[in-house]
């Protein structure tokens, strides 16, 4: 429940006085709505610990459905080539037949070309895929930050610096509140960090993988702060301190 503290008129008491019984009515309900559950759904894997599950090492990309791949087979000219996955994400590959690249990676895909190559075709087949198309790596920002959007993940990116790109966060942001989401080996995880302790160094900034969604959440205290603020009487020129429980 929350409480306003004034001093220096009784008019001002007055004033503040009415503005209270909205603020106290107000308080109980953005208690409840701060009060949201995380990873409620059964395949939603919420993980208390301190650094999510980092995925590996070109998860970035993932092969699907009518891709170019540069097949590169060495000492097998007559094997490598541009290959294209159909509608099913499935490689039609010389020697071996149809593979199922749907949702693997090339290195991946290059160890499954390289076990049905190996032993009866090849001794030690050497695989190389490479994407023709290969995308620009990115992390998506979204909820109360100034500019929601896809941003590349080049170099080593972090939480504090993802947000920084986005701008900075928004006026209503809650710092508290910020969601790091991530698929690792088919599952799904959620981190939850709070960016002002990061910024003080109570913890270290977790590092963001490509794909990576990014969320910070909005805080409906501050909303309604801002709305109270507005029902303030324009000239006030005493201190008002807002207490909150």
């Amino acid at each position: 429940m929350g409480y306003w503290e004034a001093a220096e008129t009784k008019g001002v008491m007055v004033r503040l006085g009415r503005v209270s019984i909205l603020m106290a009515a107000v308080s109980l309900a953005a208690a409840c709505a701060t009060d949201r559950p995380i990873g409620a759904s059964q395949d939603v894997t919420l993980t208390t610990l301190e650094e999510l599950p980092s995925p590996r090492g070109d998860l970035s990309y993932v092969i699907g459905p009518q891709v170019k791949l540069a097949v590169e087979v060495v000492g097998a000219e007559t094997l490598s080539g541009v290959y294209l996955t159909d509608i099913d994400g499935q490689l039609a590959f010389p020697l071996i037949g149809l593979l199922q690249l749907d949702g693997r990676t090339p290195s991946e895909a290059s160890q499954l070309i390289a076990d049905g190559l190996r032993g009866r075709y090849l001794l030690d087949p050497q695989v190389r895929v490479i994407p023709e198309d290969f995308p620009v790596p990115s992390v998506s920002v979204g909820g109360q930050v100034k500019r929601p959007g896809t941003y590349p993940a080049v170099g080593r990116q972090t939480l504090l610096r993802v947000v920084n790109q986005a701008e900075g966060l928004a006026p209503f942001a809650a710092e508290d509140d910020v969601l790091v989401l991530r698929t690792v080996d088919n599952r799904r995880y959620i981190g939850v960090y709070n960016l002002k302790a990061i910024e003080r160094g109570n913890y270290p900034d977790p590092q963001i993988y490509p794909n990576d969604i990014v969320m910070v959440g909005d805080s409906p205290q501050r909303r309604l702060l801002d709305d109270l603020f507005k029902l303030l009487p324009p000239l006030l020129t005493s201190a008002t301190i807002f207490v909150t429980r």
